[in-house]
Formats: C-alpha cells, structure tokens, sequence
C-alpha cells in the first residue's frame, strides 16, 4: 500500500512539474515572428509556450465556454478595444507586476492587461492634391471639414480599428460632437468604405482620394516590398500625416495581452508578458511587425522611423476607454451610414 502511495505522489510531482514548465497562449496576432520570440522564451527559461491561434471571436467564445476548464493562460490580441471588451466580460485577472508597471505607461495598460506593442492611426494624402497649407494644424476633427468633401477614404464601421479611433473621439469630445464629426465625415467619402488599410493607401495613390486613414505598419509593410512591387509603387506615391500635432497628439493602440480568470499556469504568464517587454522582446517585435515599441531604449523598423518617430503620440487618452466606448461608437458610425 506504500507503495503505491508512494507512486502516486510521485506521478503527481512530476505532473505538477510538467504543467509549471508550461503557459498556453491563445492569440490573435497572426505573426511567425511571435512563434520565434515565443521559441526564444522557451530557450531562455525551460517554460514551453503551447499557442492557439485564431480570431478574436472564436478564441473568445472558446474562453467563456471552456470556464474553469479552460487552460488557456494569456490572451494576446492586436486591439485595445478588444482587450477592454473581453475585460468587461470579467474573462481576466490583476495581470500586473512591479516590472509591467515600471515599463509600460499607465495609458497603454490597464491593471489586467497591457500592451506590448504600440501602433498609430494616421492620415496618408496625395502630395500632388493635397497641399502644406491644407495640412497645417490637421486633426482628426478636421476630417469632417466640408473642404474635403468627396476626398477622404476610410475602411468600414465593423472595423475594430476604425471603432476604437471612434471611441478615442467620444472619449475627448463627447458623444454630441463625435456624433456631428461622424455624419460630416461620411459625407466627406470619395466612396462607401470597402476593403483594408492597405486598399485605402492604393486609392490616394490611384487619385480615387486625397486623404486616407491606415495603421502605420501596412504603409511600412507595402514599402517593404513584401507585399510586391505594384503596392510598394503606390506607397512611394503617398505620404504619410501625423494629426493632432498641436494639441494630445496622434491617437495610438496597442497589441497587448492579458491573462485569464481561470489561468492555471500564471506565474509562467507573468513571466512571458515580462519578457515581451524587454529590449530583446521589443526589437524583434518592431524588426518585424513595423510597429512602435512599447518601451524606451528600442528603436523602431527603418521605414518606420522614415516616416518621422519624433511625433506628438496621445498620451493623454487611455487605451482602456476604447473597449468602454466601443458600442457608443458603433452606434454612432451606424446612425451616420458609415458603411
């Protein structure tokens, strides 16, 4: 009978062994650079990262379902206002440690998620239709200037992207104004909004608009040639605007991740989340996805420092609002006919 006791308690070690040697990712950032930060984890610290990858709904939906039986561990995704949701659904934990908080500032984080990554959402125009003097002073406010009417492209309402910039605006200037900034913009359309980023930059550049609005990393990416000649020809056609220079700066988001209610393995979440924020982390993150670092000391991509680093960023505005105002904003793009 000690015997067997004995091997059970011993089958039991090495079974608790097994699952503190382990964190499970479940992640909707679809990068095989993560895959190769996650594997330089892995080296460094014993601890294997187990990754899910797939859309922010199913893995979501998969989450919530699964309940305590749930093993994932961290949820990573490429939104703000995702993160903020899921929150709202009580689906995290306090994911926050000395090291998180010393490095990552307060707007980009809240006390159960935090950003890794940050990225900005800005305005690309036409050089030969778009002059210094209309770009002075421009804000994301004066897009619903009747002066660009019929000159501006944006993708649709059902965009996460588009709904936290949105969200970003009610948070600043209230529901009223954002409401009125909403219908003015729609009429300021060359088009109904269809396709991505990238497709609103290759309309600048075939003069189907003027203005655009796009995440820095896909202007990057189509300059990269990555995405082929014909797309990197187009970018070269277009330039790149930093809003709201003069008064909170350019809005900015975040990938970020934060780790879940039902975590089995979060001593080993706390350490992946604090090892995405080093300075090894944050290079090969921004060497690779374009996007802005998260912490000081890292340098951004070249092509995204060509594009000016030195820029005013919204400091002010927390990230944690744009999953609040997510339906406010919603509703409001709907009620203007944003398609």
């Amino acid at each position: 009978m000690k015997k067997i006791i004995l091997i059970i308690l011993t089958l039991s070690f090495f079974k608790s062994m097994t699952l503190a040697n382990e964190v499970n990712v479940f992640s909707a950032r679809h990068y095989d650079s993560d895959i190769q930060l996650y594997n330089k984890f892995t080296s460094q610290t014993g601890i294997k990262v187990n990754i899910i990858s797939g859309k922010d709904k199913s893995l979501q939906k998969r989450i919530i379902e699964e309940g305590k039986d749930s093993k994932a561990d961290l949820y990573i995704t490429a939104d703000a206002g995702k993160l903020g949701l899921f929150d709202l659904k009580e689906m995290f934990q306090n994911s926050m440690s000395p090291a998180i908080k010393s490095a990552v500032p307060a707007n980009f984080r809240s006390k159960n998620w935090t950003g890794i990554a940050k990225r900005a959402r800005i305005i690309y125009y036409s050089p030969e239709r778009v002059s210094d003097n209309d770009l002075n002073g421009l804000t994301y406010e004066g897009l619903a200037d009747p002066k660009w009417k019929g000159r501006i492209v944006i993708r649709q309402s059902n965009n996460i992207y588009n709904q936290s910039l949105v969200a970003s605006l009610i948070d600043n200037n209230g529901k009223k104004n954002t409401t009125k900034w909403a219908k003015n913009l729609v009429t300021n359309m060359a088009r109904e909004s269809k396709g991505n980023d990238r497709a609103q930059i290759l309309a600048v550049a075939a003069g189907e608009a003027d203005l655009a609005v796009a995440n820095t990393y896909y202007y990057a990416l189509m300059l990269s040639g990555s995405k082929g000649e014909e797309q990197q020809m187009a970018a070269k056609k277009v330039l790149p605007f930093f809003p709201n220079q003069d008064d909170r700066g350019t809005h900015m988001n975040i990938s970020g991740g934060g780790i879940l209610k039902y975590a089995p393995n979060k001593d080993n979440a706390i350490k992946l989340l604090e090892f995405l924020l080093t300075k090894e982390a944050q290079q090969h993150i921004v060497d690779n996805t374009y996007e802005y670092p998260m912490i000081k000391g890292v340098e951004p991509h070249e092509l995204i420092k060509q594009m000016g680093f030195d820029f005013k960023q919204d400091l002010k505005t927390k990230v944690a609002n744009y999953g609040k105002n997510q339906a406010t904003a919603l509703e409001i793009m709907l009620n203007a006919k944003w398609k």
